[in-house]
């Protein structure tokens, strides 16, 4: 019965990782965005962690995770004798099944190895299979979902050369230096999930020296990768060696040294030390919070209490920074014993996970994909201007972003943001057919919410603007939108989620005004 289950939670994981919701822009402007720029010749936006004098971004990570695939799916694409480049959108849906497949295969393969007990395993497989963490921040590309997985593979090749009595595990060690460096690189909060379970190493190297020297030649050969790579990636001329050894490039180095600094911090947000364990920490697990209590004591608690603790320190807290901890909580937690307190326990997780699953996996921001897919199909618009949503990722414009520039002013006031349409609004030209303006040259789109109020009033062209909707997406909330304050909760909630969608309006002017 529980492989049945199992084996349905696996498919709503794929039905999550096949939907367009878009939980956060750093899904694609910290990976799939930046390959993409450099295997195709989709014109891409580096965002100012790539951009900036000392960048704090390591593009050592994305070339496996995201470039191999990219450079195979062209590969078979020319090899099938297609003309051009590939559509981006079947890059991205590629890219999401991939993180599926990374989820499904190496997650739970991860979680079998770690957790001894069968009857524990089974339980811990289905938290995990059962989260809408696995089903949506896990099937997105997010470099935490990334970190996840490396710290799960940690854990794993500890627990191997530790239990290995009889070898020095020498392979071993040396995936394991390779893995914690392709971490560091890819998130520099890695090291905190490995500090305590890494201690149970130092006993190994004490006994079996050569492991460790296996392990520091990995390691260094890893870094000097990453390094090169990174180097030559923010580097305008030919790397030479002399250039390497002088002028390297060493992202983790920078992005510590931006993150120990408050005022830089603070351009992103400000939370109180509490923020991850007292909300985040529910947030992500809900009702396995309440069974933190008594837990099973094991090597993944203890890494993800050390991580937790060392990412309280730091004063910017969001809650997927905590992702890593999301399997190893669940595999270490004792479910109730009493039958009725079980029944009412499993109530509450399959309704916590349905709500966020849907929300998070579906309606969150969830217009954006499909709409950047509609513009680049829209042979007249040279401008789009996005309001009260998420930065779009312009790759996805499949080369339209040529002569589409896209105008990101998702927290301007609404006064001001009539007033930036009306400066690149085009003239307005009566014609008898719905369709015509797709034959002009130029155009202008607005991209805002429905649930939009302030546009209520000037979307039925009393004014010397003239807004035609031309595409709307249903499936799309704005929880950036919330006005408790002013509007009241209920309010507030019946208009995000009663007006729920993603409008585009095509706007023009009366020029003779």
């Amino acid at each position: 019965m529980w492989r049945r289950v199992y084996l349905f939670l696996v498919l709503v994981r794929l039905y999550f990782a096949l939907s367009p919701s878009y939980l956060h822009p750093d899904e694609n402007f910290q990976g799939p965005e930046v390959i993409a720029g450099q295997i195709f010749s989709y014109p891409v936006r580096l965002t100012w962690e790539f951009t900036s004098v000392n960048p704090i971004r390591s593009v050592f990570p994305l070339w496996p995770v995201y470039g191999l695939p990219m450079l195979l799916l062209r590969w078979l694409w020319i090899g099938n004798g297609n003309d051009g480049e590939i559509p981006p959108i079947a890059v991205f849906w590629t890219l999401r099944v991939l993180m599926f497949a990374l989820s499904f295969v190496l997650e739970d393969w991860a979680l079998h190895e770690l957790v001894q007990s069968p009857r524990h395993r089974r339980v811990a497989v289905m938290l995990v299979a059962s989260s809408y963490v696995t089903w949506t921040y896990q099937t997105h590309t997010f470099s935490n979902s990334i970190e996840t997985l490396a710290v799960a593979w940690s854990l794993v090749l500890i627990q191997r050369i530790v239990e290995n009595k009889q070898r020095s595990s020498l392979f071993a060690t040396a995936i394991l230096a390779f893995v914690v460096v392709f971490g560091i690189f890819n998130r520099i909060t890695f090291p905190a999930f490995l500090l305590i379970p890494g201690l149970r190493l130092i006993p190994h190297f004490i006994k079996k020296p050569f492991s460790l020297i296996s392990a520091i030649l990995s390691a260094l050969l890893a870094i000097f990768i990453a390094i090169y790579l990174d180097t030559t990636f923010y580097t305008d001329h030919s790397v030479t060696w002399s250039y390497l050894f002088s002028h390297p490039t060493i992202t983790p180095l920078n992005n510590l040294k931006y993150n120990l600094s408050a005022s830089n911090l603070a351009t992103h947000g400000l939370h109180p030390w509490y923020q991850h364990i007292l909300f985040n920490t529910p947030l992500l697990l809900g009702p396995v919070a309440l069974l933190l209590c008594f837990p099973h004591p094991s090597l993944r608690l203890y890494s993800a209490i050390s991580g937790v603790f060392v990412l309280s320190i730091f004063q910017h807290q969001e809650a997927r920074f905590l992702l890593p901890t999301v399997p190893l909580i669940l595999s270490s937690v004792q479910l109730p014993k009493n039958k009725t307190h079980l029944r009412i326990w499993a109530g509450l997780w399959v309704a916590f996970n349905i709500i966020f699953g849907v929300l998070m996996g579906v309606y969150h921001q969830g217009g954006i994909i499909p709409t950047q897919v509609f513009l680049s199909n829209q042979p007249d618009a040279t401008q789009a201007i996005w309001w009260k949503t998420y930065s779009p990722p312009i790759w996805l414009l499949n080369g339209k972003n040529e002569v589409l520039k896209t105008h990101d002013i998702m927290g301007m006031k609404g006064p001001l943001m009539l007033r930036e349409v009306s400066a690149l609004a085009t003239c307005h030209k009566p014609s008898s057919s719905a369709t015509a303006y797709l034959e002009e040259k130029e155009g202008t789109y607005l991209i805002a919410p429905l649930s939009a109020t302030f546009l209520d009033s000037h979307t039925s062209n009393d004014s010397g603007l003239h807004f035609q909707e031309v595409w709307r997406y249903r499936r799309h909330l704005n929880l950036d939108d919330l006005d408790f304050g002013e509007d009241g909760v209920w309010a507030t909630i019946r208009r995000v989620v009663g007006r729920r969608g993603l409008g585009a309006w095509r706007v023009t002017k009366d020029c003779a005004r």
